[in-house]
């Protein structure tokens, strides 16, 4: 459910998603369980500057390109409630302009070597990341330097780029899934920076100034809560010697702080003459430093994960109630959210609710059967292999893992956590979503207001 809110300055970005038979992705992997090194290629190298800024790099040897970027343990989440949107406004505000060179100047030299630039703001992060040809890796990391130790903040730059921003945000009022989104994580998060949009509201960004994006930065981009991840075409001590002439002067400790997530539950309608009603429907879920991470993540494949899944074979294939419907599973450090997203025509939405609140009763009460459990297992398996072939897929992991494990997990440890997963657990997973705290509900369409969510009871336990 939680969304990256991505700045495209250069370039463009294709993906694809293919699947498999568990024969064949299991087949895949124990090779990778039995060879040498991780499946991306070699082993990963870390290394850490004086002042606690962090370099990991992988080399995948059979690439010519590289993708590399500084992730920054800073987003919404750490944001007071009148800074709001103010990490997503500083990423935008990175392309604008720097002490050498104008904004235009910056997408042309990338773009003079072929490369791209981009940026995304999430809950607990922001990237800031180019891909590049593998000679071209000193130009792409000295423009990121730049933009992040050198902004210029110009007033006409920060005005057109607010004006963006507001568009942005004027956007979302048109989409119903991100209304959906937005009010469901809202619902689930009352009055804290984790329930907040991510872009912040109109009022908030028409009020942010160079003074504001000067203190956030100060306080906030400080080199222990940095890391340059790169992989592909890689040379390591490279990117370390260039990264200690770029950022070896960067000072400030800056600890990264932020209030705990306090899982609510609430219930939002948003009446809007949209042709359907979308609903969200969602639960409070592990984090990811949780044990129960992986269980709730093949429960998530299974219920709601494809085209074989609970979800989409009771409620689109056998009742025809709508086009699309899927679950999904976030989680950020110190909490989760299982959800449900679907839409359709106004007078189905309520049998809609019903067939999906029936599903989970029933998966919380009867033992998942082994086929689908290791269907969905490999699916999870699958695609992890798959994603992870892409070079800026694979920086951003590493990036990731050594923020929130200090470390990076190779990819047979991943996949023996997904092996490890039992039906038992599954099964628990489905059970502590109704037993643990009240469900959030948003719904955003024609008459939203009068749709019958009484089996909701006042204890968070679905009524069915």
């Amino acid at each position: 459910m939680s969304r990256v809110k991505s700045t495209s300055q250069t370039g463009a970005d294709a993906g694809a998603k293919a699947g498999t038979d568990a024969s064949s992705a299991n087949a895949s992997i124990n090779q990778i369980q039995n060879g040498n090194g991780d499946a991306a290629g070699l082993a990963p190298r870390i290394t850490t500057l004086a002042n606690g800024l962090s370099i990991v790099t992988q080399n995948m040897a059979h690439l010519e390109t590289v993708s590399l970027g500084i992730w920054v343990s800073c987003g919404a989440r750490h944001e007071a409630p009148e800074d709001n949107g103010i990490s997503h406004f500083l990423e935008h505000m990175a392309f604008k302009g720097t002490a050498k060179r104008s904004a235009r100047e910056i997408v042309e030299e990338i773009e003079q070597v072929g490369g791209d630039l981009n940026a995304a703001t999430s809950l607990e992060t922001t990237a800031y990341y180019a891909r590049v040809l593998k000679g071209d890796v000193p130009l792409a990391l000295d423009l990121l330097a730049d933009i992040l130790n050198n902004p210029s903040y110009e007033a006409e730059e920060i005005e057109r780029e607010r004006d963006v921003i507001l568009q942005e945000i004027a956007a979302t009022k048109d989409s119903p899934e991100e209304l959906a989104y937005d009010l469901v994580q809202e619902m689930a998060y009352q009055d804290q920076a984790i329930g907040r949009p991510i872009l912040g509201t109109a009022e908030r960004v028409k009020g942010f100034g160079v003074a504001d994006l000067r203190r956030f930065l100060a306080e906030n981009y400080t080199p222990g809560r940095m890391v340059i991840s790169a992989a592909g075409a890689v040379d390591h001590d490279a990117i370390v010697a260039q990264a200690e002439k770029l950022f070896g002067n960067l000072k400030g400790a800056g600890a990264e702080q932020f209030a705990p997530a306090l899982y609510n539950g609430a219930i939002g309608c948003l009446d809007r003459s949209f042709e359907q009603s979308h609903m969200m429907m969602a639960f409070k879920a592990p984090s990811y430093m949780s044990s129960e991470f992986f269980a709730a993540q093949v429960f998530t494949g299974l219920f709601g994960g494809g085209m074989s899944s609970r979800l989409f074979q009771e409620v689109r294939e056998k009742r025809g109630l709508c086009y699309s419907i899927y679950s999904s599973c976030w989680a950020v450090s110190d909490a989760g959210v299982f959800s449900i997203n679907a839409a359709t025509g106004p007078e189905q939405i309520d049998e809609l609710v019903r067939v999906v609140a029936d599903q989970l009763s029933l998966a919380a009460c009867r033992l998942p059967d082994e086929r689908e459990v290791e269907r969905a297992k490999a699916q999870m398996k699958a695609g992890l292999m798959m994603s992870l072939e892409s070079s800026a897929v694979r920086a951003e992991q590493m990036a990731r893992h050594l923020m929130a494990y200090g470390r990076v997990r190779s990819t047979g440890e991943l996949i023996d956590e997904i092996d490890a997963v039992t039906a038992q657990q599954v099964q628990k997973v489905a059970r502590g979503l109704l037993d643990d705290a009240p469900p959030s509900f948003a719904i955003v369409g024609p008459d939203a207001r009068r749709m019958d969510l009484g089996f909701a009871s006042p204890k968070g336990e679905l009524d069915v």
